[in-house]
């Protein structure tokens, strides 16, 4: 089996998109510090996002994140100069304006990486405080504990520690069980490679197992052919029969399934679902993006995290808005019983990085 690591070429937070095509859109239109159109159709999450990405690039330095404000179906973006917020209600967004840039934000996290990778935290830039948010869990303790506070502290009013009492970890056990000797997992999407049907999963799981069941000692229907963890948390085995049907949909254990068609980047604020074979259908909210998990195996960086509980068996399952795929189960941080959170691989990067594209 390989286990797959292919060089990252991440960005930073929101600074994404096709600067040329809207550069001088946004400059004509902050002329007239025009705002957003009263009667404009209010975007999905997953317009906002692109919208989101292609502004903050426009905008360069003086971009400082952005989320979407789901009660009121609007994206917010943050800046850091009055000029560039007229150019954001330009482009028809609501500008927020904040103290701390992403090329400030985004040094704190440095920082943390470079000083603070201690087992057992995660941090991610929280774009509704404009602060780098280190959570801890009750693992760190004594020196960790310490070291930890004193690099947060160095940040100032960049970043804030907070503690959680539960752990931090990979929901491998041992969307619908898949079964291999050493574990337990949830399947992701199905993809196609090659032409040939394929699905996703987490990749701690696809590096604990080669051979897949779709019933615990049932046989084998799937090989793992690459998994990659840490750094990053996707795997992709292959079906070994390729004239069963395999079905872009996800199961949401009521009977009906959702049809996926769409691959899509999650925005903070925007409202998901994940399904997984532990604890089935849940729903909740993008926390974060672009989120460094600090796991016992290594750190995982650039995943998205959610107010969505999860448990062992969960890994490797689909969150997903509409038909619209965002990620791959990774981790999470306490249980169902304690209103845990949990964490995702992107999966446009695992298609991008695979080779393949959704069935």
């Amino acid at each position: 089996m390989k286990h797959t690591r292919v060089p990252q070429s991440r960005t930073v937070l929101g600074s994404v998109g096709t600067v040329a095509l809207i550069a001088a859109a946004l400059t004509l239109q902050s002329a007239q510090a025009a705002p957003a159109k009263a009667d404009a159709e209010p975007p999905t999450a997953t317009a906002a996002a692109q919208r989101a990405r292609t502004i903050s690039s426009a905008l360069g330095p003086d971009a400082a994140g952005f989320y979407y404000d789901a009660p009121h179906r609007k994206l917010v973006v943050n800046v850091t100069t009055r000029t560039a917020a007229a150019k954001v209600r330009g482009a028809g967004a609501e500008a927020k304006l904040v103290r701390h840039s992403l090329t400030s934000l985004n040094a704190a996290r440095a920082t943390l990486k470079q000083k603070a990778t201690i087992v057992g935290t995660s941090w991610a830039m929280d774009p509704k405080s404009n602060q780098v948010v280190v959570v801890a869990d009750r693992t760190v303790t004594g020196d960790r504990l310490t070291q930890l506070k004193k690099v947060v502290a160095s940040l100032g009013d960049r970043a804030v520690l907070k503690q959680s009492p539960g752990a931090l970890r990979p929901l491998i056990a041992g969307g619908n069980a898949i079964w291999g000797t050493a574990a337990r997992c949830s399947l992701g999407f199905n993809v196609i490679r090659d032409g040939q049907p394929y699905f996703l999963t987490a990749g701690h799981c696809a590096n604990a197992v080669r051979s897949w069941s779709a019933s615990q000692g049932g046989p084998e229907f799937a090989v793992t052919e690459a998994g990659s963890f840490p750094g990053d948390d996707f795997g992709i085995a292959k079906y070994t029969d390729a004239t069963d049907a395999h079905p872009g949909r996800v199961d949401l254990y009521n009977g009906s399934m959702q049809a996926i068609g769409k691959v899509g980047d999650a925005i903070v604020g925007e409202p998901v679902r994940r399904s997984g074979s532990s604890t089935r259908l849940r729903s909740g909210d993008v926390i974060a993006v672009e989120v460094t998990a600090n796991y016992q195996e290594g750190p995982v960086d650039d995943l998205v995290q959610a107010s969505i509980c999860a448990e062992s068996g969960d890994s490797g399952g689909p969150l997903f808005e509409g038909d619209t795929a965002l990620g791959i189960t990774s981790g999470g941080r306490g249980t169902c019983a304690s209103n845990g959170e949990s964490f995702y691989q992107p999966v446009r990067e695992a298609l991008e990085k695979t080779g393949s594209h959704l069935g």
